[in-house]
């Protein structure tokens, strides 16, 4: 009879978790970027938990502490009210949005399941009578993930937007 412990996590165990961690987030990210820079916006709602916060606010704001921001949804149904308003209420020049999102940095995996990461995003659009794309935001994202289905879901998406001028519409999610 042989007696085997229970080997512990080496660091390089830890590091590849990470890794792995981390390049699920990226492929999130990838596939929430495709959803709002080519559609159907109404898969939008799916990348987040039921109980979920999006906020958009400044950096200044968001240093400051406070809540204040463009855009402040709780929960799954405010997303979704945000997408209906978007596709059947809200009047807006059409235009394309193309999302790039990079750096992507594991912060904390808690002992209850939610991962915190951070990513830099830069946002550009451009309109149908315009012949080229603009800056509309570059910022930070700031999410803690947990898991539902088996998948990855933001319980908590922050886009804090570097710009001290912004559009004057931000019709699409960030």
């Amino acid at each position: 009879m042989t007696i085997t412990s229970l080997k512990t996590p080496s660091k390089s165990d830890e590091m590849l978790d990470r890794l792995l961690l981390r390049q699920e987030i990226e492929e999130f990210n990838a596939a929430y970027a495709e959803a709002l820079d080519n559609g159907p916006l109404s898969d939008w709602p799916d990348f987040f938990a039921e109980e979920a916060l999006y906020v958009i606010t400044a950096r200044e704001n968001h240093n400051a502490g406070l809540p204040v921001g463009l855009v402040y949804c709780e929960g799954k149904g405010m997303l979704r009210d945000r997408i209906f308003a978007i596709e059947n209420t809200a009047m807006f020049a059409p235009r394309y949005m193309r999302h790039f999102i990079a750096n992507t940095r594991v912060v904390e995996n808690r002992a209850n399941g939610e991962i915190v990461a951070t990513a830099n995003y830069l946002l550009l659009q451009t309109l149908f009578d315009r012949p080229e794309a603009k800056l509309h935001q570059v910022g930070t994202y700031y999410d803690v993930f947990v898991r539902g289905d088996g998948a990855l879901k933001l319980k908590e998406r922050r886009a804090v937007y570097d710009n001290l001028l912004i559009d004057n519409s931000v019709v699409y999610p960030v």
